[in-house]
């Protein structure tokens, strides 16, 4: 019965892991293809080139639009290349979404932060698994000392019953050969 439940249990255990993986998954889906979902809901009609010659502030307004500070022009975000080649703008010089922020700046800021909460989370599963695992190895070992206690018990009943049965045959004198052992 108990050992059931432990089979119970492993498998309610890898579940959930399987669940958290899965959840993480769709969460780092839906994270990058946020960026395109932005990217694409700017408002329409307004071609990041006819902003050129206004301020960075007017040009950043729409979303799909980066700021070159260097040539004070504001052109369409490079989607495809993830980053702006420097043949459009140096990345020093590239301002999207702040104009007080290179995206020099931005891409480092957004990695450390990237990198924190991926490190975060990587210590929270290893914790979680440790302590799981902590908890089922206490429990596998508790469940294995009770079932060579019981098979000990057993063995002990089983000695203690052959030593009656010894007892009696040799007290009505049966402890010699099996007479019916020349029949067969």
């Amino acid at each position: 019965m108990k050992f059931t439940n432990y089979r119970r249990n492993i498998r309610i255990i890898n579940q959930t892991e399987m669940d958290i993986r899965s959840l993480a998954a769709v969460v780092i889906f839906l994270a990058l293809s946020s960026t395109q979902v932005l990217a694409q809901n700017a408002t329409p009609g307004v071609a990041c080139e006819s902003m050129n010659g206004t301020s960075c502030e007017q040009c950043l307004s729409n979303v799909t639009c980066l700021w070159c500070i260097k040539t004070k022009t504001c052109v369409t975000y490079p989607v495809r290349t993830i980053l702006p080649p420097h043949s459009l703008c140096p990345l020093y010089d590239a301002r999207w979404g702040l104009c007080w922020m290179n995206f020099q700046n931005l891409i480092i800021t957004l990695a450390v932060f990237g990198g924190i909460i991926i490190i975060a989370l990587l210590i929270c599963m290893f914790c979680c698994c440790k302590c799981e695992n902590i908890g089922s190895s206490s429990f596998v070992s508790q469940m294995e000392r009770q079932v060579n206690k019981s098979r000990n018990k057993q063995e002990g009943r089983r000695a203690e019953m052959k030593q009656r049965h010894d007892d009696i045959r040799q007290k009505y004198g049966l402890s010699g050969p099996n007479p019916y052992s020349r029949f067969g």
